[in-house]
This record gives C-alpha cells, structure tokens and sequence, in this order.
C-alpha cells in the first residue's frame, strides 16, 4: 500500500526521515497534527510548584531516567513536587514505585490517567512540563501542555527544536546529565518568568498548530496531487 501511495504524509521532520528509511520514495507531504486551544481557567492556588509528566507510562518514556534525576535535584528545590500522570501497565507502574521508594523521594506523586477537565486542570496548573522519550514522530502532550500556558522540557527524541526558538522551552540530548542541568536551570527560574514562557508557547500553537492551518495546509497537499500544477512547500521529494 504505502509504495503504491501517490502522496504520503508525515506529522514531522523526523517521521519524514523514517519514510525515507524504509526506502520509501514517494512524495511526502509533512503537516503536523493540529490541537484544540483550550480555554484558559484560572490557576490554582498551591503549596509548591509542579513539574508534570504526562504521558502513556511506557519505558520509552523516559521515566526511569526523570525519577532518578529527580531524586538527585529534589532536596534543593523542596518547593517542588514532579506529578506522573497517564495510563500504563500496572506492572511497569509498581516498578516505576518501587524505584522511587528505592531513592527515597517524598514529592513524586503518581495521578493515574486523567480525561476530560481534570487533565485541562492538572496541565494549567503545572509550572513545568517534561517528556524524556526516547522515541517519538510528533508528541501530541507536547503540544497540549504549550496550549495550557505551560513551558516545557523534551528530549530530542521528539520532534521539538523549535521550543527554544519560540521561546517556550528546552529540547535537549537524550541524557541523564542534559536532564538534570536543564531542569537546574528552569526550576530556578521566577514563576513569572516561567509563565511568560507558557504565553510564548501558546502563542506559538495558536500561529502554526490550529487546525484553520493545519486545513489549509492538507488542502493545499491533496488539491495537488488531484489537480496537478506547483507542488506546495509542504511536499518533499528527495
């Protein structure tokens, strides 16, 4: 099916360069998804600051790497706590437990998943957003953190080079090292200064990431290769 394809479509740059991998030659039209801009609440009030993961709960998540990172930065920065959210195998799940009993953390709180307004709560309410994957075409929690204001840390696992460009964030090599001094960095940053960067982030997804832009783009993709003429930007061919 996909060397009979007349057009092929990839969220990212990277998803792009796994097409042409596989030896894939066909055109490839790159738009990424689009996401719902959130209507914003009010933030809670809270006892400390949150820096959230939310995720599928999956070893390619990087988890195991954040909770020992965590543990070794959490007693200088005890006006924090690190949140788990999102679904995943209850037997990883205790093991991701007993890891963190193991370091001895206090503030590493485990939500289970969440749907609906408690994950528009969770993402508005949280100073930091993080996602250590190893391994990702596009990273949607990315996009929805940046969309509730929230700034935030990715590993170069996902297709995230633009955050620091836009202003809203870090993408940063897929270490242990990157993680902790990245993390250093942030959460010593003023909270004003860390809500600044949400705004930039949210502003970044309203401009590129709406879905009237990401229609337009995957019109102009599929009106091409109905009726011909100029290729859009869009497309790739080599």
């Amino acid at each position: 099916v996909l060397e009979h394809a007349n057009l092929l479509h990839a969220t990212s740059e990277s998803e792009y360069k796994d097409i042409r991998r596989l030896g894939l030659k066909k055109p490839v039209l790159i738009v990424p998804n689009g996401i719902d801009l959130p209507k914003l609440s009010p933030r809670s009030i809270k006892d400390k600051k949150i820096l959230l993961f939310f995720s599928r709960i999956h070893p390619t998540k990087g988890l195991e790497v954040l909770l020992d990172v965590w543990a070794s930065l959490e007693k200088d920065y005890i006006d924090w706590e690190l949140k788990i959210a999102g679904p995943g195998n209850d037997d990883y799940i205790k093991k991701l437990k007993d890891q963190v009993s193991k370091n001895k953390s206090r503030n590493v709180k485990f939500t289970g998943p969440l749907y609906g307004n408690n994950k528009n709560l969770i993402y508005r309410n949280a100073d930091l957003f993080v996602l250590p994957t190893h391994s990702e075409n596009f990273g949607m929690v990315v996009a929805e953190a940046l969309g509730h204001e929230c700034p935030t840390i990715v590993f170069q696992g996902a297709p995230w080079s633009k955050l620091k460009k836009e202003g809203c964030g870090w993408w940063i090599p897929n270490n242990a090292q990157s993680l902790k001094g990245t993390l250093q960095t942030a959460m010593s940053l003023p909270q004003k200064e860390l809500q600044a960067m949400g705004a930039r982030g949210r502003r970044w997804m309203k401009r590129d990431f709406s879905w009237d832009r990401i229609g337009k783009m995957m019109n102009e993709g599929y009106n091409w290769i109905v009726r011909g003429g100029k290729p859009p930007s869009t497309v790739k061919f080599d």
